[in-house]
Order: C-alpha cells, then structure tokens, then sequence
C-alpha cells in the first residue's frame, strides 16, 4: 500500500511538471520588453560581435536571444548579459545605451561590458530598474557624471563602472544603496571626497575607487565595514593618514593605498589585520620606521613599502615572523642597508625589490635562490661578478641589477632559460654582445637593457626564433653594421644603439618591424639615406637619427616628416620636410 502511494505520487508530480513545463512554453516575451530590448539594438550601430544578429523573431524568452533570460513564468526579461572581451579587439559593440532599458521592470542582471565604442551617459531612466542586483557597466566608453537616482535601486547589491570615462564628483545618493556588497568605480576621472553618505554601506565586502582624481582624507567610517575583504583607493589625490579604526577590519584581506599623498608613520596596530594577505602603500609619503608588529601578520605574502620615506632600522624578523611571506618590496625609502638583511637571503621569497636601499659589497648570495622569479637591485653600489651566482636561479624570469658597480664580461652570463626580461644598464659590463643573443637565446627573453655599459663587439644575427621585444644597447662601444636579419625581430617594439660606433648603411630590412614604437639610432657613423621602407612602419612614435653621416631626402611621409628637425640634424646632407627642401644634388 505504501508503495502504491509512492507511485501515486510520483505520477501526481510528473503530471504537474509536464504541466508546468507546457504551460511555461505558452508564456512568450512579454512585448513591452522585446520593443525595449530592440529599442537597445537600434542603438547600437554597429556589431562585430555578432551577438545583436540573434534578437530576432518575436519570443526573446526562447533562448534564441543571446545574452536574455527571462522568467519562465512571466515573460519578463530578469537579465541581459553582453559582455565583450578587451584582449579580442575585433570583436566590439558601437553605440550608445537606450533608455529604454530603464522599462525593464524586472531586470535583475545588467551586464555590458568590454565595449571600448559604447559612448555617452548613462540613461536617468536606469533608476527605474528597481529590481536590479547586479549593475554592471564596465571597460566601455561612458561619459558625463554618474547619475544620482541610482541611489534609488534598493535591490542593489553589485555594483561597478570601472573602466570608463566617468568625472564628477561620486554622487552621496549611492550612500542609499544599502544592501552593497559590491562597489567598482576604479578606472575613471571623478573627483572630491569619498561621500559621507558612504558610511550606510555597512554590508561592502569590495570597494575599489582606485585610478581616480578622489582627494580628501581616508574616511574614518571605512573601519565600520566589517565585512571588508577588499579596499582599493591606489591612484588618487588620497592625503592625511591611515585612519586607526582601519586596523579593526579583521577580515580585510587585501588593501592597495598606493600612488596618494598618505603622509604619517604606520601604525603598530598594523597586527590587528589578521586576514591581510596583499599590502601595498607604495608611492606616498609615510615616515618613520616599518613597526615591527607588522612581522605577526600570519597571511601576509606580497608587502610593497616602496617609494615612501621609511628609514632604519628595518624591524628584526625571528621564528614565525612573515610565515606567507613571497614578495617585498622596499626599493626607495630612507633605507641604508648595507647588506640584504638576513631574513630576505634566508625566506623562500619569489619576489625581492630593494632597488636604491644602499646596498653595498658583492651581489648577495641567497639561500633559496631557485625560488626567485623577479630581482631588483637596481641603483645600489653592489660590486663584482653576477654570473656565477645567478646559474642557481633556475626560476627567474626578470632581473634588474642597472646603476650598480658590476663588472664582468657578458660571455660569462649564462641566463637561466626563463629569463623574460634582463636589465644590467649603468654598470661596468664588458664583452660582446653575441653571448647573450645567439642561435641558443631562449626563446622566452622579451627584453634586454645594456645602456651605459663598456660592451664592444658588434651586432649579432638574429634568429627567426627570436621574441624580443626590447632591445636598448646605446652608450656602448659596439661597431660593425646594423645586420639585415634584424628584420626576424618582428615583436620588437623598442630599438635604441645611440651613441656607438655603428657604421654602414641603415638596411632597408628595418621596415619590416612593424610593431616598432621608438628607434632611437642617433650619435652613430651610419652613411647612406634613411630608406623608404620605414614608411612601413605605422606604430613609430619616436625616431632619431642625428648625429650620423647620413644624407639625402628623408623619407616624405607620417611621421618621418613631421618628426621634429632635431631628428636629423649634425648629419652630412639630409634633406626635405622636416629639414629644408632637397636641392637636385642631394636627392
């Protein structure tokens, strides 16, 4: 009998189901909705993307409708989706935002995103949509300040505008929105204070207002938001201190103050962050010394003092002190270090940045050097030998030693094969250049900066192979000739061997690097003309070629000829635009 129930009651559910699902499919868009949605499209001028092409017909609940879902039930639209992605630039929308949008009654999701050719404001009527609880319009191309009946969405729990080209001051009426937990307006040009009003906004988890014009201090009622995980301010006009209540928000785990003008000594109460994993006051104007508390933050992997106006002592580090630590960056306070303390030789760190500390002595030899993936000991007075030191870094991907004293010959470098980018400018490198860019360069090195060295040599041939992005070997001592197979650098986007020896003629392989940006062959012994195939190159920004013992008609088109005449002066016979006319001799 049991059983029989349970049959019974099955087939009861199954029927309602059945009936649910046909009675659902009968439910078609609601056509106040599909006129809004096609009012949208109408415009949006042009898609690339292709997603617009599928609203047609006349049921936009169907699935058809890409990026549309509605409520079975109803047939009212509850969210639209089109999201658009930067790194696929062919692939856009171009328009502008319909208010009609604003008649969505029921919408609960609104997405658009990644259209860097969606222009204007948004629409007042946005503030309708008081369903919403997600609103999010980012990296577009929107404009004008943001509207203030948007404090008049209650649903609102996300919201971000981040990437557009919003200014203004952030208006009080988002204060209203207080079920928040979201926040996003990073990315634009909107200035003032933080509203006061924010202080409502008790259940933010987010806020990022960072790479703004904001001013002001740090409000004191941010440490009210005790569900805090994230706060972004970097990039502002930010002034005054950390406020103290910052240090109750015990969930707070990643906080970025960088590029402001704080000012004051950091607080001991520093400790009290428990969750804090990522730090970063770099860029302003704090003093006074690192508190040694700071070491008891048990989470805290990436620490970015740098650029600030910290002095000694630098805090003693012992047992469990920075037990997460991976990156730190001290570079450029009042730091007169001498030696990299201990605890930074010892820590399987990935990540050590102490450019100008004042380091002093041999390149420090550490004890985890396989961990190391970046290492900037740039201006410093560090002496010796690096190459031996770094054939144990089998991870390293960047390493910056420029303004030192090191003094080694480059054919006794040998890079570790993930090397990305590798800077030794301003020191005392001799040797030649073909050790380190050969046949065998890993096919993972991008760029390579040796401005300011003693290098001899001359060019070598380049492999097909190669990805090099930046090549900067000016102030040398390298002769011979600017080689053809240059023209297998295709990635390059940098070129700069002023002030050498370079003789011959520039080879019209040159033109073939059409990514180059800046080229920078000037203070050379380069004969011959500048060659039309340059003009092939369309992302040039800057150019010179001064110096040299070029002559005849400078290549007569953008931008060759509108580059500024100190270009090409103390040449032998250049001529035409930017210069004077050629005369019959010289062309």
């Amino acid at each position: 009998m049991q059983n029989l129930r349970w049959v019974l009651n099955l087939l009861f559910v199954s029927s309602l189901l059945h009936n649910l699902v046909h009675s659902s499919s009968q439910v078609i868009c609601s056509s106040q909705d599909r006129a809004a949605l096609l009012a949208f499209k109408s415009s949006i001028v042009e898609d690339t993307t292709g997603v617009l092409s599928s609203w047609v017909g006349q049921d936009c609940c169907n699935g058809d409708w890409e990026g549309v879902l509605c409520n079975p039930a109803t047939g009212k639209v509850t969210s639209l989706v089109l999201q658009s992605s930067l790194t696929e630039p062919t692939l856009y929308m171009k328009g502008t935002l319909s208010p009609s949008l604003g008649s969505l009654g029921s919408l609960q999701v609104l997405v658009i995103s990644g259209n860097k050719f969606i222009t204007g404001s948004i629409p007042n009527s946005f503030s309708n949509l008081t369903s919403l609880t997600q609103l999010a319009l980012e990296d577009n191309s929107l404009r004008g300040s943001v509207p203030t009946g948007l404090g008049h969405l209650p649903m609102l729990e996300s919201l971000s505008f981040a990437g557009n080209r919003f200014s203004g001051v952030v208006p009080a009426s988002l204060g209203s929105l207080r079920s928040l937990t979201t926040m996003s307006l990073a990315r634009n040009s909107l200035s003032g204070p933080v509203p006061v009003a924010f202080k409502n906004l008790l259940k933010l988890q987010i806020l990022d207002l960072s790479f703004n014009l904001l001013s002001g201090p740090i409000p004191d009622f941010i440490g009210q938001f005790r569900d805090l995980t994230t706060l972004h301010l970097s990039s502002n006009r930010l002034s005054g201190g950390i406020p103290v209540s910052v240090y109750n928000l015990g969930k707070l785990q990643d906080m970025s103050l960088e590029r402001n003008d704080l000012t004051g000594p950091l607080s001991d109460r520093i400790s009290n962050l428990k969750s804090l994993s990522i730090l970063d006051l770099s860029s302003n104007k704090f003093v006074g010394h690192i508190p040694a508390s700071i070491t008891r933050l048990q989470n805290l992997w990436s620490l970015n003092l740098s650029r600030n106006h910290f002095s000694d002592p630098l805090p003693v580090v012992v047992g469990r002190g920075f037990p997460s630590l991976l990156s730190i960056d001290l570079s450029y306070n009042n730091l007169n270090l001498g030696e990299v303390p201990s605890w930074i030789r010892d820590k399987p760190l990935t990540e050590i940045n102490l450019a100008g500390c004042k380091l002093r002595g041999d390149f420090p030899k550490l004890t985890r050097p396989h961990d190391v993936t970046s290492l900037d000991l740039s201006d410093n007075f560090l002496t010796g030998d690096v190459s031996a030191l770094l054939t144990n870094m089998s991870s390293l991907q960047k390493l910056k030693l420029s303004k030192n004293q090191l003094k080694f010959d480059l054919s006794e470098l040998k890079l570790p094969e993930g090397v990305s980018s590798v800077d030794l400018s301003s020191n005392l490198v001799t040797g030649s250049l073909s050790s380190l860019l050969n046949n065998k360069t890993s096919r993972f090195l991008e760029e390579v900066h040796l401005t300011n060295n003693q290098i001899s040599g001359r060019i070598p041939d380049f492999a097909e192979s190669s990805n090099l992005k930046v090549l900067n070997i000016g102030s040398n001592k390298i002769g011979g000739q600017i080689p053809s197979s240059i023209s297998n650098l295709v990635e390059l986007v940098r070129l700069d061997i002023s002030r050498n020896h370079i003789t011959g003629v520039i080879p019209q392989a040159l033109g073939q690097l059409a990514q180059l940006n800046w080229l920078d062959l000037s203070i050379n012994a380069l004969t011959g003309r500048i060659p039309d195939s340059l003009l092939n190159i369309k992302a040039v920004k800057h150019a010179s070629f001064r110096a040299n013992k070029l002559c005849g008609l400078i290549p007569q088109g953008r931008p060759f000829n509108i580059f500024p005449a100190a270009a090409y002066l103390h040449n032998l016979c250049l001529c035409g635009k930017p210069l004077p006319p050629c005369r019959k001799t010289e062309k």
